[in-house]
């Protein structure tokens, strides 16, 4: 229990009275002074554009429950509120006397009313506690908002994250008691109509402890895939069930409703149209209702009743095998776990990654050319609940500029010349439920940049030559080798766009900074040949740590296949089964930094054409961290000596930094 908890208890306050208390103590702690004006200043127009444009999906399911409730409390002398996830002003509506007020704390559009910025209030106080709340006169922490009272409602998505707040602020003198109330139905009104929208082409299930509320605000709803997976729930369900939408997910309906998706569905296919009285597994009754609206259901059941008068067609039943076939088996697709061969860098990526995905959050892969990010990229696909939709992958930097527009939208028929006769899908729609990878993002068009931005934001896309917007759920992937920065400060990227695309961004390092070399070269091997025990010969891959492999694992893979292919079962991979190219590279690398001077009598590398000539006995060697040193210090002298002491050339010889040359050469000081 924090300090001001504490105090409030010792008091004897209300519980609301301690969470007033508990924010003012935060106000103070942000140095945030009452008797001070606020900050009122709003959005640059520009950016409070972009603003409308992020949050248009909420704002149009707002829109009607926000008048709706204007004609509630309009006459109260009050003014509604719609803000974003951070309590930026969208909208407000206000039809009375108050507004002249409203102006005066700048209550307008554009305006942030943080707690962390306007100090305790119903919008930014309810943003901190992810809950309803009212603030009513001198609970404000701004004296001059003491004339105020607010009522706060969050807006909750499908995954459980706030993206919005709905609001009803009037004069502390005229606020009506009811208003609390009609703010928290409404605002679940809002979550609904965003879940529904949302989730319109999937099976959905309504559900509450008394069956006369299902169809209400009040209901449950859990969304499923065709696969009978959870999609996303809403407040009301999560509240209903005692649970978290992370903690439902890994549940499942069987410990809801003891009985598994097709069970469930047989169940509720038999029942009439009114809600079936159905027994969870610790005795609680609980009213179930199905709707389905035209998604396509792949589990062991027929048909699902629908909310309409006549239930939904059957479905039909799956196609069987032929006979003397084996059922078809799906492609091996790589996990996020098969990405961890040891490397510290690419560990941190992947763990990352696994508290964001099926978030809604837009994942930006950075790195190398060949670095492996669309590998990435479809692992994430796998390791999500979209993995049985389509994942779609499109190089931006691979397709001519005049053709990237149809690719990534569309087209309707004649568009233009050349267009198929009748049309053809772009990837947006080819992806639609599924994942869209836009690999080399760096390099899409700038002229295409807004127009992408836009279907990001309204998840609606537009063939050329068509006039009517289709939906699009995708889950957004992008990746570039470039420095996005840059490019925004050339004005070769948006910024705008950059942020959308930017929910989290990750960097995969350059295969010549990895430390599992040796591991990941055998994990390859063993994907290209999997019924042949392959090995590379120990000096072989000694060389290999010391290449830069500029290609990174685009490379490393075309070298191993090569000798995959020339190696025969169960030998021991050397440079004899490499292409003679890579085997000039690696033969001027080790001759440009040999070993340190062997003994009499030691096989030596530097002659790496014939490496399997050696003698017979050698003898006992330096340790591998010495010889390491001593080959990073005579490969540094050489590369100086070629360069004529120019370390600026050294560094871009060797592919390392003047500081790392300075370093280890003073080391060895």
């Amino acid at each position: 229990m924090t300090a001001a908890l504490e105090i409030a208890t010792q008091d004897g306050l209300s519980l609301p009275k301690q969470i007033i208390i508990e924010s003012h103590a935060r106000c103070r702690y942000q140095g945030l002074k009452p008797y001070e004006s606020s900050d009122y200043s709003a959005q640059a127009l520009a950016d409070f554009r972009l603003t409308l444009e992020r949050n248009a999906r909420l704002i149009a399911q707002a829109s009607s429950v926000v008048e709706m409730l204007g004609k509630r409390v309009g006459d109260f002398g009050s003014m509604i509120v719609l803000t974003d996830g951070t309590g930026t002003i969208l909208r407000t509506r206000c039809q009375s006397a108050f507004n002249t007020y409203a102006e005066k704390v700048a209550l307008r559009p554009g305006v942030a009313w943080s707690e962390s910025s306007k100090g305790t209030n119903a919008i930014g106080t309810a943003l901190v506690l992810e809950t309803d709340i009212y603030v009513h006169g001198d609970e404000h922490y701004i004296q001059s908002n003491h004339f105020l009272s607010c009522a706060a409602s969050p807006i909750v998505d499908h995954s459980g994250n706030v993206i919005g707040v709905l609001d009803v602020s009037g004069d502390q003198r005229s606020f009506h008691p009811h208003t609390m109330m009609l703010v928290e139905m409404c605002a679940r009104t809002i979550e609904n109509n965003w879940f529904r929208d949302k989730f319109r082409q999937a099976l959905q299930l309504h559900f509450h402890t008394q069956a006369e509320l299902i169809g209400t605000a009040e209901e449950g709803t859990i969304a499923f895939d065709e696969d009978g997976r959870i999609m996303g729930t809403n407040r009301a369900g999560l509240h209903i069930l005692g649970t978290s939408a992370s903690a439902l997910r890994v549940q499942g309906l069987r410990a809801l409703f003891g009985l598994g998706f097709g069970e469930l569905m047989d169940t509720l296919r038999l029942a009439s149209f009114t809600p079936l009285k159905m027994h969870q597994p610790n005795g609680r009754e609980i009213y179930v209702r199905v709707s389905w609206s035209g998604a396509t259901i792949s589990a062991n059941f027929r048909s699902v009743p629908s909310a309409a008068a006549q239930p939904s067609p059957a479905l039909p039943a799956p196609a069987l095998a032929r006979p003397g076939t084996p059922p078809a088996a799906k492609k091996a697709q790589l996990q996020l776990d098969d990405l961890d061969c040891g490397d510290v860098r690419v560990r941190a990526v992947t763990q990352k990654l696994r508290h964001v995905i099926d978030k809604d959050i837009s994942i930006l892969i950075l790195g190398e050319t060949g670095t492996g990010k669309e590998l990435l990229a479809n692992a994430i696909h796998q390791f999500s609940q979209r993995r049985e939709r389509p994942f779609v992958a499109i190089n931006c930097a691979s397709i001519p500029e005049q053709l990237i527009e149809s690719e990534l939208f569309g087209y309707e028929e004649g568009a233009f010349t050349g267009a198929k006769r009748k049309g053809a899908a772009g990837k947006l729609l080819q992806a639609n439920g599924g994942t869209l990878f836009l690999d080399e993002i760096g390099d899409m068009p700038l002229s295409l940049q807004a127009r992408l931005l836009r279907v990001l934001q309204e998840r609606k896309v537009v063939p050329l030559g068509g006039h009517q917007a289709m939906d699009i759920d995708v889950n957004l992937i992008c990746a570039t080798h470039r420095n996005l920065r840059e490019l925004i400060d050339q004005r070769a990227f948006r910024e705008d766009l950059y942020y959308r695309i930017n929910g989290i961004s990750v960097k995969l390092p350059s295969l010549r900074e990895r430390t599992d070399l040796a591991a990941l070269c055998q994990k390859i091997l063993r994907v290209l040949a999997p019924t042949q025990a392959l090995r590379i010969q120990p000096k072989l891959m000694e060389a290999f740590l010391r290449y830069s492999w500029p290609g990174n694992l685009r490379q490393l893979n075309n070298v191993l296949k090569t000798a995959a292919i020339m190696a025969s079962d169960g030998a021991e991979i050397t440079t004899a089964h490499l292409a003679d190219d890579f085997h000039e590279e690696l033969a001027a690398l080790v001759a440009l930094a040999p070993l340190p001077r062997e003994t009499a009598g030691t096989p030596s590398f530097s002659s790496l054409t014939d490496p399997l000539q050696a003698s017979s006995t050698p003898t006992a060697p330096a340790s591998p961290m010495d010889n390491l040193e001593q080959v990073e210090i005579a490969t540094i002298r050489r590369a100086l000596d070629a360069c004529g002491g120019n370390v600026s050339s050294a560094s871009k010889l060797l592919n390392i930094s003047r500081n790392t040359i300075y370093r280890k050469l003073k080391k060895q000081e």
